[in-house]
């Protein structure tokens, strides 16, 4: 099928009643994007944040005449509520195939790759993980994650145990278990996180009793080897004595989700009680590592 897209700006106080004129008038979808290069965190539980600026996309079959939305969007213009309205058809094209041919293996450290499902895995001596893109919370794309597949890489994993803090599609939890842990928890405040993660260790065939799920209020009181946490710098630091108490004297600990300007205020929360830690960076991010003072 031909679509046709209408674009629009708009801000966060008129978003939802331009989303549901688009809906109403017989949208396929209508998604949001930022328009202004403004970077969007992960929110907070019960927090649902947009941009400051916002481009609304409405896709219609290309048949549908929407001159009277045009005409209702030319109203909410005249108003201030939107601007830059733009109408333009869609080539049809192969759009699967296109995201498909978007994503690549990619190489962390110096033995863990990430494979697509549908790209064709050589038969070598590398760690592989099989996780394809979509909805869930991490394949290797963002910075934070390369920096803690990365460092998870370096670390002798052999025989630990590991706690992932935040788990998202379970990619960090797989990457432990390739690379030798012999137990992990994953934890994340999101219930389909946990699936997420449970979901892509079958497909990597990671033994069930290797990785457990957990809910943060019901993890069990334990202490692990190693606490690998990748969220964001605020709760970071409201959780450090939590992350602090499950990690073992002399365990390592890596935080990510971090931006360069927040150092010093994870510093701050965790060095004192790190025998010694170190500061990687990739692009505006930041990973702290270190080894947690023995009692």
């Amino acid at each position: 099928m031909t679509w046709q897209q209408l674009t629009c700006h708009t801000t966060p106080a008129h978003q939802a009643a331009i989303s549901e004129l688009l809906e109403n008038s017989g949208a396929a979808s209508v998604t949001l994007q930022d328009a202004a290069d403004q970077p969007l965190l992960e929110p907070l539980p019960g927090e649902t944040p947009l941009w400051d600026q916002l481009i609304i996309t409405g896709l219609y079959p290309i048949a549908d005449d929407l001159t009277p939305l045009l005409l209702m969007l030319e109203l909410q213009k005249a108003d201030g509520a939107i601007s830059n309205i733009r109408l333009e058809p869609l080539e049809d094209r192969p759009w699967v195939r296109e995201w498909m041919d978007n994503f690549h293996p990619m190489q962390f450290g110096q033995r863990l790759w990430i494979y697509p499902s549908w790209t064709t895995v050589p038969d070598d001596a590398s760690i592989k993980i099989l996780l394809d893109p979509g909805l869930a919370f991490g394949t290797g794309n963002h910075p934070t994650t390369a920096l803690c597949l990365e460092w998870l890489d370096g670390e002798d994993l052999t025989g630990k145990t590991v706690l992932d803090y935040g788990c998202g599609s379970g990619i960090l939890a797989i990457a432990a278990a390739k690379l030798g842990a012999k137990r992990i928890m994953a934890t994340d405040i999101d219930p389909q996180a946990l699936l997420a993660t449970q979901d892509n260790a079958a497909r990597n065939a990671i033994p069930a009793d290797t990785i457990t799920t957990q809910l943060p209020e019901t993890l069990p009181t334990e202490q692990y080897d190693v606490v690998i946490a990748n969220i964001l710098a605020g709760p970071l630091v409201t959780l450090s004595p939590t992350l602090l108490n499950c990690l073992k004297p002399g365990g390592r600990l890596a935080l990510s989700g971090i931006l360069q300007t927040q150092t010093a205020m994870i510093e701050t929360a965790y060095a004192n009680q790190l025998s010694t830690h170190a500061i990687s960076t990739r692009e505006e991010w930041i990973r702290l590592s270190g080894s947690k003072l023995d009692a």
